[in-house]
């Protein structure tokens, strides 16, 4: 992640926006398939990946930080100059993520239940665009918050094989929910929501919803049982 936004960096020092609107999704999905870790970052969630919803200025409040601001820039005409900071703090940000990283922790009986709440933040935010800040790409990100949930399953299924029948069904349903993300990744470039048709959307919708009602039952079996 931290190269991955230094070429973000990079290509805005250089005032090669188009470079810089290539490697702002790399960047970011590297970001987002870090899912299972919300609520482990502290201040660095916000300030690498936080919104501008609830912000006194909105986009231009000086808080507004992070991928999303850059993002914001990046699709809304900004100038190389005017993104510099912003493109600069992020990556400061994130390397001083990945110094603090090996301090944090994650409550491993958390896991079961951020296996559900990932996807159920991707239904709030990314499929009903209220994460897009100009890209477009937050099929993408879905896409990404499809493997975090994956990589949070796999340790857990040890736990989960003798326990949980519907396991099968639940990758099933990854499967499924993956192929209907990736079939809107054509030519290079990700299909924007407002691009799909009511059915592609209806589909895709479906699909995560009905994977955060089965991954409910994750979060009640790896429960810790205290009697």
């Amino acid at each position: 992640m931290a190269e991955r936004t230094d070429s973000l960096r990079d290509a805005v020092r250089a005032g090669d926006l188009d470079a810089a609107r290539e490697a702002w999704l790399p960047a970011h999905l590297a970001y987002e398939r870090l899912g299972a870790a919300y609520g482990t970052f502290g201040d660095f969630a916000d300030e690498i990946d936080g919104r501008p919803a609830g912000l006194p200025k909105g986009v231009r409040d000086p808080t507004f930080t992070g991928f999303h601001r850059v993002e914001w820039g990046l699709w809304h005409g900004e100038s190389a100059a005017s993104l510099r900071r912003p493109s600069e703090r992020l990556a400061g940000d994130v390397k001083a993520l990945r110094d603090d990283f090996p301090r944090q922790e994650i409550d491993p009986g958390d896991l079961g239940l951020r296996a559900h709440e990932i996807l159920e933040d991707t239904l709030q935010f990314e499929l009903t665009g209220k994460a897009d800040q100009g890209s477009g790409t937050t099929l993408a990100t879905a896409a990404a918050n499809l493997d975090g949930t994956r990589a949070v399953l796999d340790p857990l299924r040890p736990l989960l094989k003798d326990r949980m029948p519907g396991l099968d069904g639940i990758d099933s349903w990854l499967d499924r929910t993956s192929r209907l993300l990736r079939a809107q990744h054509r030519h290079g470039e990700w299909a924007p929501l407002d691009r799909l048709s009511t059915m592609e959307r209806e589909h895709i919708d479906g699909a995560v919803g009905e994977l955060v009602e089965r991954l409910a039952s994750v979060a009640t079996v790896a429960a810790v049982r205290r009697s």
